[in-house]
Formats: structure tokens, C-alpha cells, sequence
């Protein structure tokens, strides 16, 4: 019994994938996340580009970020990048990552960085989540992110993950999440990809600074 019961659980998994498959076909989730990861890769090919650029020809980065850590504090520097990924993220992170690659502990300012990100996050989820208090200013951002509203609502946690890792802005997402009142454990799950994108970011950024 228990090969035969092995054998049906494996069909009905291979089944739910095939559904889950077609499901994000029509629902056209493979061109969103290629064409995202598309502008997400150019994004980081032009910041890179735009850094050494201006490196090269226009002024020393280098000198200007070390002139940013001795002009302003850490303190100051973090609460700026943290209200930035709470209101509609502003400012690009990449920024504060080549500021954190000058500090003594870069990987420690990164992870400061990361979990200002993660947790500017969860207070723009808080926002949204208590918006149902004004109902005029709930419609009205409603409308504004609509599309990503109705993204989340077709796609869920994998939406939430593309928030984190791809140029979307994060706090927007968090912000439809916590208006749909997407469930919040989950959403807390997947936005812990928000450290893999500052990493994986910190990387590429570091060797150049």
C-alpha cells in the first residue's frame, strides 16, 4: 500500500504543478518576470556604467562617497535610506550600498541597510493594512497602484518575491499587500528576499568600490 500511496501523492504533485503551470501562462506571470528581470538587469548595467563613468570622466566617486561618510553620520545616512523605503522608495538603494562599501564595516552597514529595507517594508504593510480607517484615501491609492494590486492578487507570495528581488519598488508592494490584506506571515516570508537582493547587489557594487 504504501508504494501505490507514494505513487498517487508523486501523480497528484506532478499534477498540481501542471496546473500551476498553465495558471501562470495564461495569467502571463513568465513575461512579467522576464520582462522585469529584463529592466532589472539594465537598471544594474546602467547604474554600474553611470558610477564608472563618472568616475572616469566627471568626478572621483570614490572621494565622494568617503566626503558623504565624513560629512554626515551613520544615524543620519539610515534614517534617510529608512524613511525612503518606507514612502514609495525614493531614493535607489544601490546609493546607500556604494555609501556602506566606504564604512569600516561594510558588511555590517549593509546589513543594517537590509533590515531598514525589510523592515520599512513591514510599516508600509501596517499603512495599507490600517488605510480601511479613511475610505477616500484608500480609493485613491487604490487607484494609483491598481496594477500591482492586481498583480498580487493573480500571483500572490511569487509577487511579493519579485518586489523584493527585482526594481520594483518594495514599498509599494508591501503597501498593496497590507490594502488586499495579504496574509501576513507569508508576506513576512517572502520579503525576507529583500537580504538577498542587498547582497547579491553588495557584490557587484564593492568590487567596484
Amino acid at each position: 500500500m504504501a508504494p501505490n500511496r507514494k505513487v498517487r501523492t508523486n501523480q497528484v504533485a506532478v499534477k498540481r504543478l501542471i496546473l500551476l503551470n498553465r495558471y501562470y501562462r495564461i495569467t502571463r506571470f513568465y513575461e512579467f518576470l522576464r520582462d522585469t528581470s529584463l529592466k532589472g538587469g539594465i537598471v544594474i548595467a546602467a547604474f554600474v556604467l553611470l558610477l564608472v563613468g563618472l568616475e572616469y570622466f566627471v568626478l572621483d566617486f570614490n572621494a565622494l562617497l568617503n566626503s558623504l561618510v565624513e560629512l554626515y553620520s551613520p544615524i543620519v545616512v539610515f534614517v534617510t535610506f529608512g524613511l525612503s523605503e518606507t514612502i514609495l522608495g525614493l531614493l535607489p538603494p544601490e546609493i546607500f550600498i556604494a555609501w556602506a562599501s566606504k564604512a569600516e564595516t561594510p558588511w555590517l552597514f549593509l546589513l543594517v541597510l537590509s533590515s531598514l529595507s525589510y523592515l520599512g517594508g513591514i510599516v508600509a504593510y501596517s499603512f495599507g493594512n490600517r488605510l480601511f480607517l479613511i475610505p477616500s484615501i484608500k480609493n485613491h491609492i487604490e487607484t494609483k497602484i491598481e496594477k500591482h494590486i492586481v498583480n498580487l492578487r493573480k500571483w500572490g507570495g511569487l509577487f511579493v518575491f519579485i518586489g523584493a528581488m527585482l526594481p520594483l519598488p518594495h514599498s509599494i508592494v508591501s503597501l498593496a499587500c497590507g490594502l488586499i490584506k495579504y496574509n501576513f506571515r507569508s508576506y513576512l516570508l517572502w520579503a525576507l528576499f529583500r537580504f538577498v537582493r542587498f547582497t547579491i547587489y553588495a557584490f557587484i557594487i564593492f568590487q567596484i568600490f
